[in-house]
């Protein structure tokens, strides 16, 4: 009898032990399938909508950070600043604003669609000549009869300033009013965006176009001569950059202004002819 109670009690000791381990074996399996389903960091896309004239600038900008913050994928959409005011207040999922002047960011502050700006470039503006143009060779040359000049349009930031130069030139003893009267009706063309002028330039339909220094990239240097304004009748041209008031990736969009205003941001501007912004 002693036998029989002996062999149960080593029966059910076998049992509890094969119990715990296989309770065991249950948690480490449970552990180590929590750790190979635990989620990575989600892949965002950042909608920048950025002035056409930030086009090159922002790309090497997009490569910069992009490289430290893998997850994260810059998708610009590159137009004058008055459409892509017009686009965000219609409600394009924008995350980001940059534009080439003020007026078009208080526009979009009006309607409610930014946060508080930042001043994070400036410019001025040149004009350019296809290369080896005879027509024009200096500033004085775009009043002569026949020649075909384009800017962007008067809605355009970079059209604004370029009226404003003429503006400048026409009250100074040096050019006066009929010098700015002869050069306003040689303009035969006005462009949605300052990128369009450059390409009349290169391609030879026109004979000058007003464009902002950091348009004359190294591809287009090849093809155009640069005609300096003077300080006293040029204009800097401010660009200020606001996270959108809704904004789908907010946290990420912010961050993005940030790395922009950073001085890695301002070395790549300075690199492509940009003023720094006031204070940096």
């Amino acid at each position: 009898m002693k036998r029989v109670h002996s062999t149960v009690c080593a029966l059910l000791l076998l049992t509890f032990l094969l119990a715990a381990c296989g309770g065991g074996n249950s948690n480490t399996g449970s552990t180590q399938a929590s750790t190979a389903t635990k989620p990575a960091a989600a892949n965002i896309s950042l909608q920048v909508f950025a002035a056409a004239s930030l086009t090159e600038s922002f790309h090497d900008i997009a490569k910069q950070y992009q490289a430290r913050h893998p997850n994260v994928s810059i998708k610009y959409n590159f137009n004058g600043s008055q459409l892509l005011e017009q686009q965000i207040a219609n409600g394009a999922p924008a995350d980001v604003f940059a534009s080439a002047d003020q007026t078009n960011m208080k526009k979009a502050s009006a309607a409610s669609v930014v946060e508080s700006a930042q001043i994070f470039a400036q410019n001025r503006l040149v004009v350019i000549v296809p290369t080896g143009n005879k027509n024009v060779t200096g500033l004085k040359d775009l009043a002569k009869s026949g020649v075909k000049i384009d800017i962007g349009a008067a809605a355009v930031p970079a059209g604004k300033y370029s009226q404003q130069v003429l503006d400048k030139m026409g009250a100074s003893p040096q050019y006066g009013a009929d010098y700015e009267a002869s050069v306003k009706k040689n303009i035969v063309s006005q462009e949605e965006n300052v990128k369009a002028v450059v390409q009349k330039v290169q391609l030879g339909e026109v004979d000058a176009g007003f464009v902002y220094r950091t348009d004359v990239t190294n591809a287009v240097s090849a093809k155009v001569t640069v005609i300096d304004i003077p300080d006293t009748f040029n204009v800097i041209a401010q660009y200020p950059i606001a996270v959108t008031k809704n904004a789908p990736h907010h946290n990420e969009a912010q961050d993005f202004v940030n790395y922009v205003l950073s001085s890695d941001g301002q070395a790549v501007l300075q690199k492509y002819h940009f003023i720094a912004a006031p204070g940096k």
